[in-house]
C-alpha cells in the first residue's frame, strides 16, 4: 500500500508559478512510476506528466509540454511538478499517482494509488 498526500496548490495570476508536491509513504517509493494528472470541472481526468526513476524516463501530455516539469527525490519519498506560465486553462484539481509498472501510463488505470488532489486556481 502506497499513501500520497500532494501540497502546494493555491490561487495565482496568469504568468505564475508553483509548484506542486506529493509525498509518499508505504512501499518502497523508487520502484513506482509517479505520475501527475488534472481534472477540471465537467471534464475527464486528463494526464499531466510522469517520472520512472529506472531509466530516468519523463513523460507529458501535451498541453503542459516545455511549461511544466515533473521531478522526484527518492530520498524524501517525494515527487514534484513545477509549473511555469500558468494559463487560465490549468485550473484544475491536481492529482498524484504511483503506479507499481515499469510502464510509463498516460492514462489513469495505469496507476494503483491516488492521492486526494490539490486545487490549482489561475485567474486571468
Amino acid at each position: 500500500q502506497v499513501q500520497l498526500v500532494e501540497s502546494g496548490g493555491g490561487l495565482v495570476q496568469a504568468g505564475g508559478s508553483l509548484r506542486l508536491s506529493c509525498a509518499a509513504s508505504g512501499r518502497t517509493f523508487s520502484r513506482y512510476v509517479m505520475g501527475w494528472f488534472r481534472q477540471a470541472p465537467g471534464k475527464e481526468r486528463e494526464f499531466v506528466a510522469a517520472i520512472r526513476w529506472i531509466g530516468g524516463i519523463l513523460s507529458y501530455g501535451d498541453p503542459v509540454k516545455g511549461r511544466f516539469t515533473i521531478s522526484r527525490d527518492d530520498a524524501k519519498d517525494t515527487v514534484y511538478l513545477q509549473m511555469n506560465t500558468l494559463k487560465p486553462e490549468d485550473t484544475a484539481v491536481y492529482y498524484c499517482a504511483a503506479g507499481n509498472t515499469v510502464m510509463v501510463p498516460t492514462f489513469s488505470r495505469g496507476y494503483d494509488y491516488w492521492g486526494q488532489g490539490t486545487q490549482v486556481t489561475v485567474s486571468s
